[in-house]
């Protein structure tokens, strides 16, 4: 594929399009992380809610990577890999749902 061909209005409005809707994941992981958070009484911690979005491991690991730099006892790891293989499987769920409904 050459580059004129690839590089359209289209495919940057698409990629603009998948950031903005990244950003809105991650933020609205970590604020529903809060709101988790004051539920528990302070038992849980709200940077595990920014794994939710499908970037499997990347997203928990920059959980953990940000939790140490607060507390260096912190090990988010293994429980940010919990919402993060959430976001996959709601992601399979929405793309298996979006296909039946427009693929025909």
């Amino acid at each position: 594929m050459t580059g004129d061909k690839f590089l359209r209005l289209e495919t940057i409005e698409i990629i603009c399009l998948g950031l903005i809707a990244f950003a809105a994941g991650t933020a609205g992981g970590v604020l529903f992380g809060q709101l988790m958070r004051i539920a528990s009484g302070n038992k849980v911690n709200p940077l595990i809610g920014s794994a939710g979005v499908s970037a499997v491991p990347m997203a928990a690991r920059v959980s953990q990577v940000v939790g140490l730099k607060d507390n260096p006892s912190n090990y988010l790891l293994m429980q940010a890999m919990g919402p993060n293989v959430a976001g996959v499987i709601g992601t399979a769920v929405a793309a298996g749902t979006m296909l039946a409904q427009f693929g025909k």
